[in-house]
């Protein structure tokens, strides 16, 4: 593939509802342009885009994928457009962030036969954020129960105004067939290549192009004073002077384009690429944040400037190795230069540069400012990692990792697995930073975390199939604890003679409880030699494995304060071993005599949800036991929940909220602090921790 120029590349990162038809719009879009000679089916697991296993099995996108295409546009001009296809499921929206932390273009796909859905929403509100320039393309207008106007009418009530609806559908359902172009006021008849031909526009459709020329007309024409003042002195804007306005309100985020077509029959494939090229911006128009030294600051796309690379995804190949991503963000990059990853200092060797096309590596020798390619081997710099000659401080900004709202407990089938697991696991986390992993000593589980039961079914069998790890799951088990919360005192004695040195030892113990989260304290309060100085170590170490071992239910011991007062020992059969041992019993009896109770986590959970569905979402947590601290609308139509929660009232909430708020809401949770866990549950939460009736 030919290096196209910083000015003539356009990154362009398809987003939407899930289903909505992002990647057979990609793959239209690559056919059209000659790239490859038939379409694929995401049916049939054989387009471009989707090429993991597990992406086949499920009939969906769970990654971003990039494929570049060369178009000649309408204006005579070629580029270069790299194609960013993403998932539209939640569970994996963490590649949308990726993909939109190098896009300079995101094309909103809507399906005309379903509409807006959450999914649209989502990544609406993403681009918005990020001020990323928007274009919609609704497709699907051949299908059954296809309604263009019905979904113009919703992405205005949902998403406000400034939609330019550059385009009318001739014919809907089967029979659709062509496009009317509002700026040129001229209609496209489509033939069976997806090819077109200009037609007059139909008189069905007529007076409705007409009205909506005038209004794209002064909705453009009012961005620019000159042109402005031009148009109403009389002086109608051609099509060309329109279109040139148009650019830049659409890189402003002002004005959003809409264009129909159908990506199954070819219809307006065609004029989707040019508008991309001829109304998209280059990355030349949208400089680049970092932080230089510490201090925010643009860095240009300049072919000419100081090299700078931004690793936004990295992919473990089962033949190549680690493979990663880049956009080159100024300068130019040739094979086998040496750059520096500017947040561990490791130098980088970017041996064998290619572009990627699905799986299809594309050689290239150098790559310019605003293009994106992929290099082999750059084991010491994951996603987000920003590459530049040594010795210049400079950061480039991450997308903020999802929140893992999703967590398993793995067992590893077979030792060999076990001895595997942990370095596989770090691979996995390092291609997708939306996943993490965590041992947790407390409760002996190594835990996977990610955003929804999907995304972690779909990393388990990514650990099979590239790294032959094999686990089962569990539930994560919740760290309850024990305390008390009366004083109490307690003998704890060992007496044994089994023949030669026996084992004696006797220890009062007194236990009281301390404040909450103050932790555990042992007093020596021995006087008169009643036990000998060098024992008490033994009692104190006794103490501390009885409290981690567990209480009178079971759970790790805190907040106790442990007093030992009194005791006796024996000259000849008194030893270290017997002192822990006297103690530890002396603790057990102590802390039941002095009203043990379970503490439990709470977490803060803030949940996010529209204004209709915050009554629900309160009368829910009521129901998990939560203690409702607030509930205020934040703006935009949404309302903010905050509650202290039982952590263990929340292991699947992900998966519950998205069901009680049809996939729009979405929360946070922290730990905030241990209560006191009611008495009602305490035997039902020790046979879920295993413990039975006690220890």
């Amino acid at each position: 593939m030919d290096t196209a120029p910083t000015p003539r590349i356009r990154n362009v990162a398809l987003v939407g509802h899930g289903g909505s038809g992002k990647t057979t719009l990609a793959e239209s879009l690559l056919h059209r342009a000659g790239v490859i000679a038939r379409l694929g089916r995401v049916e049939d697991g054989t387009t471009v885009c989707d090429t993991e296993p597990e992406e086949i099995k499920r009939g969906m996108s769970l990654s971003l994928a990039v494929a570049p295409f060369e178009w000649t546009a309408s204006d005579g001009e070629s580029y270069k457009v790299n194609l960013i296809d993403t998932p539209g499921y939640a569970d994996f929206a963490g590649a949308v962030d990726s993909a939109l932390s190098v896009a300079d273009l995101a094309v909103v796909v809507v399906s005309a036969v379903d509409g807006v859905e959450v999914g649209t929403e989502h990544v609406w509100r993403l681009c918005e954020e990020a001020g990323i320039p928007r274009l919609v393309f609704i497709t699907k207008e051949d299908k059954q129960r296809a309604d263009f106007h019905s979904v113009l009418d919703q992405l205005k009530s949902t998403f406000g105004s400034g939609f330019a609806t550059l385009e009318l559908p001739l014919g809907e359902e089967e029979s659709f067939h062509g496009v009317a172009d509002v700026l040129s006021d001229q209609g496209f008849e489509y033939e069976s290549d997806g090819r077109h031909h200009a037609e007059p526009i139909p008189a069905d459709v007529l007076d409705e192009e007409a009205r909506l020329h005038e209004e794209i007309a002064e909705e453009i024409v009012s961005g620019d004073d000159d042109q402005l003042e031009r148009y109403l002195s009389g002086d109608v804007p051609t099509a060309d002077e329109l279109e040139r306005t148009l650019r830049h309100e659409v890189l402003d985020c002002l004005e959003f384009p809409v264009l129909v077509g159908s990506a199954a029959t070819g219809v307006g494939i065609d004029r989707l690429a040019d508008f991309i090229c001829e109304l998209g911006p280059s990355p030349a128009d949208r400089p680049a944040t970092a932080l230089v030294a510490g201090d925010e600051t643009e860095v240009l796309a300049d072919p000419a400037g100081r090299p700078l690379a931004y690793v936004f995804r990295t992919v473990v190949d089962q033949f190549v190795g680690q493979l990663s991503m880049f956009k080159v963000l100024s300068g130019t990059i040739a094979g086998d230069d040496r750059l520096t990853n500017t947040t561990t200092d490791t130098e980088e060797r970017l041996h064998g540069l290619f572009y990627l096309r699905g799986k299809e590596h594309l050689p290239a020798e150098r790559v310019v400012a605003g293009d994106i390619a992929a290099v082999a081997k750059l084991s010491a710099s994951p996603s987000g990692s920003a590459l530049a000659p040594k010795g210049y401080p400079v950061t480039v900004p991450s997308p903020e990792p999802r929140p893992t709202a999703y967590a398993l407990a793995l067992r590893p089938l077979t030792q060999a697995d076990d001895d595997k697991l942990s370095g596989a696991i770090q691979r996995l986390c390092a291609e997708d930073p939306s996943l993490a992993v965590e041992r947790i000593e407390e409760t002996a589980q190594t835990v996977l975390r990610g955003t929804g039961d999907t995304h972690l079914a779909v990393a388990l069998e990514r650990l099979s199939r590239k790294f032959g790890v094999n686990v089962t799951t569990e539930d994560v088990k919740v760290p309850y604890r024990e305390t008390i919360v009366g004083s109490a005192e307690a003998e704890g004695k060992l007496k044994k003679q089994s023949g030669g040195h026996g084992q004696f030892a006797v220890v009062q113990l007194r236990v009281s409880p301390r404040e909450r989260g103050a932790g555990s304290e042992f007093v020596d309060s021995i006087v008169g030699g009643a036990i000998p100085r060098n024992y008490i170590p033994a009692v104190e170490k006794g103490v501390d494995e009885a409290m981690a071992n567990g209480g009178v239910n079971g759970f790790p011991v805190v907040d106790v304060r442990v007093e030992c007062y009194d005791g006796k020992f024996h000259a000849v059969d008194s030893s270290d071993m017997a002192f822990r041992t006297a103690a530890a019993l002396g603790l057990k009896e102590a802390m039941a005599k002095a009203s043990p109770v379970v503490l439990e986590p709470i977490s803060l959970l803030t949940v996010t949800v529209p204004d209709g569905f915050q009554g629900d979402v309160m009368g829910d947590l009521n129901s998990r036991r939560g203690r409702i601290n607030g509930s205020a609308s934040i703006g935009g139509g949404l309302h903010e929940v905050q509650a202290m929660v039982p952590t263990a009232e929340i292991q699947r909430y992900v998966l519950d909220l998205r069901s009680m708020t049809g996939g729009r809401g979405t929360f946070s949770a922290v730990h905030d602090h241990y209560d006191v866990l009611p008495s009602h549950l305490v035997e039902k939460v020790k046979k879920a921790s295993g413990n039975g009736s006690g220890h």
